[in-house]
């Protein structure tokens, strides 16, 4: 059970009768939780509660609230009390809150900001001129940083006087007198060595940084790749930024998941948690897609109609449509699921087109048969003849190997004239190869039935 719901409604009494006790209550309390607590009050009471409790406190909680909660709180909390909370706050969460804000109550906030810490009002200007899916926006300002002519022991002091306000001091960044990043030392290395050591002989020269313009999710792979807690941003000129961390990867990997996911469900990316999210948001984010896959399958009654003839020739074939264009869609989900994937995590680049293609067609003729003799025996069975047996063999294999072939592709080209794969989604792919499943279908049989359906027409005329 959720500890909000265990002291939340002890929360909102104290709140009411004794205000100055909720500090007490919190004192032992993971931040975590805190956030938690907070969002099963009300704005009045969140606000309330964060007021009474110490800056450092309050910071601790509010960036670890939803973003839409956060603009929520802001009128709430007057600009004087947001302002003191946001100077506890680590530089980016701090930089993501006046991305969040409305123009008007961002720009309040900063003059506010400037007024009370005219650092972090700077640290908000450095981080926010990055775009936000971009390192720069994702970094933090806060780091050790040592200078390349300190010894183990000046390194450690300066750990002493600044660890408390950084996220991460696991590394030390050793700069040259311009700001250079020329090496990184690790805390272990420093705190075992001869403290008259030279940071130079305990640091690592060949460091793995990123640039301010790369992607957030080159970032998060970059992290993955190299096992670290921190990746530094340097510039062009190789001066040290800011550094990323490892839980603000975290995010960006649960973020992006979840972008993709909506996307691949054929719903526009909804920032929000569920329940935070409005009805008409909801409305808003999923009729458009529902409403173009809707169109999309305008052409699958389109091509019914055209083989109407053929329908009303040879009845039973009717029989099997669904079992066909259902084979065809799930073949096609199944492969842009796996491309999707594997371009996300960068196992998949445009120049394995080829290769790509060449796998699923291979198994979608595998596959295919596999479909093709379970489909046979289930043709046999409702007794309609080996020739429509022949037929629907013949159709799985081939909606199959296109399905396949579509599934696998269509990401690729997405991605390859400049946009997302993810929109290749699955239901999106289902209607194209709903459609083309049907062409495929009555084109094989009015070539294998042709016998049939001219004997059909003959007595109909």
């Amino acid at each position: 059970m959720r500890l909000a719901h265990l002291i939340g409604p002890e929360m909102k009494d104290l709140l009411h009768e004794d205000p100055e006790q909720v500090v007490d209550l919190l004192d032992e309390v993971h931040a975590e939780d805190l956030a938690d607590v907070v969002l099963e009050l009300d704005d009045r009471e969140a606000g309330e509660l964060l007021k009474r409790l110490p800056a450092e406190a309050a910071a601790d909680i509010f960036e670890r609230l939803p973003e839409g909660r956060q603009e929520a709180l802001v009128p709430l909390l007057g600009m004087q009390s947001t302002a003191r909370i946001a100077t506890e706050m680590s530089a980016d969460d701090r930089a993501d809150l006046f991305s969040a804000l409305p123009e008007d109550v961002g720009e309040a906030l900063l003059e506010t900001l400037e007024k009370v810490d005219p650092e972090a009002a700077e640290e908000v200007e450095q981080i926010a001129r990055w775009p936000a899916t971009s390192a720069g926006h994702l970094m933090t300002t806060d780091f050790i940083a040592v200078g390349a002519s300190d010894t183990a022991a000046e390194a450690i002091e300066r750990i002493r006087t600044h660890g408390k306000d950084v996220e991460v001091i696991n590394y030390l960044y050793v700069l040259s007198d311009d700001g250079r990043l020329i090496g990184v030392a690790s805390l272990r290395d420093v705190l075992i060595a001869d403290p008259k050591a030279s940071i130079l002989s305990l640091m690592m020269e060949n460091v793995i940084t990123v640039a301010p313009e790369d992607d957030q999710e080159a970032v998060a792979r970059m992290i993955q790749k190299y096992d670290v807690q921190a990746l530094p941003v340097v510039d062009s000129a190789g001066k040290l930024l800011g550094i990323i961390t490892v839980d603000d990867v975290m995010d960006v990997v649960t973020a992006e998941h979840t972008e993709d996911v909506h996307r691949m469900a054929g719903v526009q990316p909804i920032e929000d948690p569920y329940f935070e999210t409005t009805f008409w948001t909801f409305i808003k984010k999923r009729a458009g897609w529902l409403l173009a896959l809707f169109v999309s399958e305008f052409f699958t009654g389109t091509a019914l109609r055209h083989y109407d003839q053929v329908l009303q020739s040879v009845s039973q074939l009717a029989f099997y449509v669904p079992l066909l264009i259902s084979t065809g869609g799930n073949s096609g989900s199944q492969s842009s699921t796996l491309v999707i994937r594997g371009m996300a995590v960068g196992e998949i680049r445009l120049r394995d087109w080829y290769r790509v293609l060449v796998r699923e067609m291979s198994q979608g003729v595998v596959l295919g048969l596999i479909l093709a003799a379970v489909g046979t025996v289930r043709v046999l069975m409702w007794r309609d003849g080996i020739t429509m047996a022949s037929l629907i063999a013949a159709t799985l294999v081939c909606i199959t190997v296109m399905g396949c072939t579509v599934g696998s592709m269509l990401p690729l080209v997405i991605k390859r004239v400049g946009f997302d794969p993810a929109t290749s989604s699955a239901p999106f792919i289902a209607s194209l190869v709903d459609v083309l499943g049907l062409v495929i279908y009555f084109n094989l049989a009015k070539v294998l039935l042709a016998q049939v359906l001219s004997a059909a027409q003959q007595m109909a005329r």
